[in-house]
């Protein structure tokens, strides 16, 4: 009897197995991105910008052309190479530490000059790579490594809401925040990534999917209790949705 495949690994992603802690959904965010390249039909000519942080061996990762930016520096780099190879599909993958922190300017600049390039931004509210410290994505009153009785607004002012503020640029074609806790905001997940990939091969300018994610091993959770926490913490702060969509005129 023959059995029927339902279900496998996608060409988008090497057989290299990952590093992430248990529960951490990195893993799930390529995959997405993996088979969108190869059901775009995109994986030979796409080349992908590994950042710093937890996703620095990303390059190890994803089955397309790899290259490290420097800490924050992704969103330059990526620059660079579109430019240079404009017909090449060209994504960052970085973290909110190495984004919203270091790379705030790199990805602020790029979005503004409407660079056509796509960045995939995973948001897990803390440096989780160098040991769980305040992030810019931290909430008010979330306990990290160097926030030990929680993020006061008073000393470390508010949570950065990248999405909110590069929608407001001219350069930016397709700004959307999704989420990875469960199944159905997977799926969202997954067509928000090929929106963006589809706004960068129609030419119209900077795109960016924001990816609500887990770390149980910062956070102090079990990677179930982690998922109900990005549900009920770090969803009414970071609200989910399209923000700016160049070619549904949103």
């Amino acid at each position: 009897m023959t059995m029927k495949t339902v279900f496998k690994k996608t060409s988008g992603l090497t057989d290299t197995p990952t590093h992430y802690c248990p529960g951490c959904t990195h893993g799930v965010i390529h995959r997405l991105v993996g088979e969108v390249l190869e059901e775009m039909d995109i994986l030979e000519d796409t080349i992908g910008v590994a950042s710093v942080g937890c996703s620095v061996l990303s390059y190890e990762y994803f089955n397309c052309d790899m290259t490290q930016a420097a800490h924050g520096r992704a969103p330059a780099v990526a620059t660079g190479v579109k430019r240079v190879l404009p017909d090449r599909f060209v994504f960052t993958y970085q973290g909110d530490g190495d984004l919203a922190s270091i790379g705030i300017s790199e990805v602020i600049h790029a979005a503004a000059r409407g660079e056509k390039i796509t960045v995939i931004f995973v948001n897990n509210a803390i440096y989780g790579m160098t040991g769980g410290q305040m992030a810019p994505t931290t909430l008010i009153g979330q306990k990290t490594a160097t926030t030990p009785f929680g993020r006061d607004e008073s000393i470390q002012g508010s949570p950065i809401k990248v999405c909110e503020m590069l929608a407001t640029l001219d350069g930016a074609a397709y700004i959307e925040r999704v989420s990875a806790h469960d199944v159905p905001h997977i799926q969202k997940a997954k067509r928000a990534i090929r929106k963006a990939f589809e706004a960068q091969k129609n030419g119209l300018g900077f795109s960016m999917v924001e990816i609500l994610s887990t770390c149980p091993t910062n956070w102090g959770l079990d990677p179930y209790e982690s998922l109900d926490w990005v549900k009920d913490n770090m969803i009414p702060v970071y609200p989910l949705g399209v923000y700016k969509n160049k070619e549904g005129g949103k």
